[in-house]
Order: structure tokens, then sequence, then C-alpha cells
């Protein structure tokens, strides 16, 4: 019998400075930071916990935090949306549906608190982070950041609907597609043409070749 397939986890909302140091200790490991400069302080998250945001992880059955993601209010001039920061997962925890429950779990703090959107990012190039956040939630990529953390950290923001249960029925016949190019600097322009012109990403899916294709679809049926 295969023990692995039998782990069940739960979602949880950190609470505690244990956790919030679990969760600190978590993040440096799954991303590599030594440096101290990029690690995240738990006083942090604390902080976020108590004002509205979102610290939430992922418990195995030994109580072992083996994911978590945290956010927090943001605002423009279409008001306030949750803004997810961070999700790590644990190395070797990865594809079990983890990063979906960090979502959802940060989905219901986003709504405890009357907001009805929640935005993220992402990297353009990185097809199977595109297909689980259109695809999988329904989340639309509607921005595009340029160099968003520095040269060559071209980001999509994400902009995820939370009062849609199922991601929207698409209508093949009004999308546009963009199998991704291999020059950053083309999917970079790409992005920006069919963004501006007022088109969303709607879908990423994975070509029999191992490259990706987005999908392209107007904003109001999106």
């Amino acid at each position: 019998m295969n023990r692995i397939s039998e782990v069940s986890f739960r979602a949880v909302s950190l609470t505690t400075a244990s956790r919030f140091a679990e969760a600190s200790a978590l993040y440096r490991e799954v991303f590599g930071y030594l440096d101290p400069a990029y690690g995240l302080n738990p006083r942090l998250l604390g902080a976020l916990a108590s004002n509205g945001g979102s610290v939430v992880g992922i418990l195995d059955e030994s109580d072992r935090l083996v994911a978590f993601a945290y956010g927090f209010c943001g605002t423009d001039r279409r008001g306030f949306y949750h803004y997810s920061q961070s999700a790590v997962v644990a190395d070797g925890q990865q594809g079990r549906g983890l990063g979906r429950m960090l979502k959802h779990a940060q989905k219901e703090v986003a709504l405890s608190h009357g907001m009805s959107r929640m935005r993220w990012t992402y990297d353009p190039a990185q097809i199977r982070n595109a297909h689980f956040n259109l695809d999988v939630l329904g989340a639309r990529g509607r921005w595009f950041a340029p160099d968003m953390y520095g040269p060559g950290t071209d980001r999509v923001v994400i902009e995820w609907d939370l009062t849609r249960d199922e991601p929207a029925v698409l209508d093949e016949a009004e999308l546009t597609e963009l199998i991704v190019p291999a020059d950053p600097r083309e999917l970079r322009r790409s992005f920006e043409k069919l963004l501006g012109q007022g088109l969303v990403a709607v879908s990423c899916r994975r070509l029999p070749d191992g490259n990706g294709a987005y999908y392209f679809g107007p904003a109001d049926h999106a």
C-alpha cells in the first residue's frame, strides 16, 4: 500500500508566534534565501494576521507546516482587493493540490473582510503556473508589470473574481492564441500588445511539443 497517497492535509489560519516563525523558516527554505534582507519577518506576519491580512498554512497529519501563503488589503480606483504576496510549498509536497488549498484559504479570509477580488503576480514564462492560475482557478491576467522586481523579472498581474465558484465557460471562437516565444522580450511585447487591445489572458495550455500557448479573450466576457 502506498503510504504517501494516504496523507491528509488541512488548511488553517496561522495565529501564533511559533507558527509565524515556522512559516518564515519554510519561506527561506523553499526559496533558498540566505541573505537576511530577503527573509520574512515573523512579526510582520503577526501584524498582517491581526489587521485584515491573510496568513494561512497547510498542515500535514503530524501538524507540520508544509505550505503557507500571506497577503494583505490593496486598493485602486475600482475599490479594495486582497493581494496575495507569496505562496510556498515544501519540497516533496508539490503536485498534491496544496497550492489550490492555499488560494482557497486566502479567498475565505478575503471574503470575510468584504473583498470580492484577489490579485497576485506570476512569471509569464512559467506555463504550469499560468495554467493553474487561469484554467484551474479561473483567474484572469489583466496587467503586465515589466521588470517588477528588477531587470528580467517581468510579471503578469492576475485578478481572481472571488464571487465566482467555477471558471467562466470560454467561447473558443473569441479567443486569440499566443504561442509562448522563446525570447522573453518578444513575450513581453506580445503581452503588452494584447492587453493593450483590451484583452485579458484567460487560459494557458501545454502543447504536445512541450511549449505552451496562451489564449486571450475580451475583458468584459472574462
